[in-house]
């Protein structure tokens, strides 16, 4: 058998796009829309999501379901991707801080939509795997380090729009100060046998939350 060429890794991307596309007009009424904003697709259109796994399961790579990428973790879905990436609502000057880089894949979607992205990833082997993946891509307009995601990353606050992908109890209290006025933060939030999604939007009194949909994500790792 040929090796797959690029020609037919986007066709892959293409129908992955196109599942995701149908899974978001299934979900509308819990997500509140029938269709992803445009951007976000042409991005996942774009982005070579079998270089962000291992390979392994890159034959897997544009299948919509999570994969394993190391140290018991998953990359997500390409439809909680785009989900979360569209819940966002990211500008093209947007300040962006990102918790759990995983290998990168959801860094470079943010990326692809956002002025600057700064990532944080416990594990350190990720971060050394996704700065290699991110500059083979070409984004340079990304700061990864490794460290404890739930106290952010304050010297870069505040920011535009905040990710986390990594499920807790509640949100961290530095992510929220660290959050801008106006700003949004999506995260999986409750016990591990019942997180949902959750979008909270910071106003001038505080946080207000949406919950979206039931999800099952890891746990937000944290250190003493």
């Amino acid at each position: 058998m040929k090796p797959l060429a690029e020609e037919h890794l986007a066709v892959f991307r293409r129908h992955m796009v196109e599942v995701v596309s149908v899974h978001a007009d299934l979900l509308s009424d819990e997500i509140g829309k029938s269709t992803f904003d445009e951007r976000v697709l042409n991005v996942m259109h774009e982005v070579p999501r079998h270089l962000f796994v291992p390979a392994q399961v890159a034959g897997a790579a544009y299948q919509d379901m999570p994969l394993p990428i190391g140290f018991d973790k998953t990359i997500s879905q390409p439809f909680m991707v785009a989900l979360m990436t569209d819940l966002l609502a990211l500008g093209p000057a947007d300040k962006v801080l990102e918790v759990g880089t995983g290998l990168g894949y959801q860094t470079a979607i943010l990326a692809r939509l956002a002025g600057q992205v700064w990532s944080v990833e416990i594990v350190e082997e990720f971060v050394t795997a996704a700065q290699t993946r991110l500059r083979l891509i070409g984004l340079d307009n990304v700061s990864l380090r490794v460290g404890d995601g739930s106290r952010g990353w304050p010297e870069h606050a505040p920011f535009d729009k905040i990710l986390v992908a990594a499920g807790a109890r509640a949100v961290p209290p530095p992510l929220i100060k660290q959050l801008k006025t106006g700003g949004r933060l999506v995260m999986p939030v409750g016990r591990s046998d019942a997180q949902r999604l959750t979008l909270y939007e910071k106003g001038a009194e505080g946080p207000t939350r949406r919950e979206i949909i039931p999800v099952r994500f890891t746990e937000l790792e944290t250190v003493a």
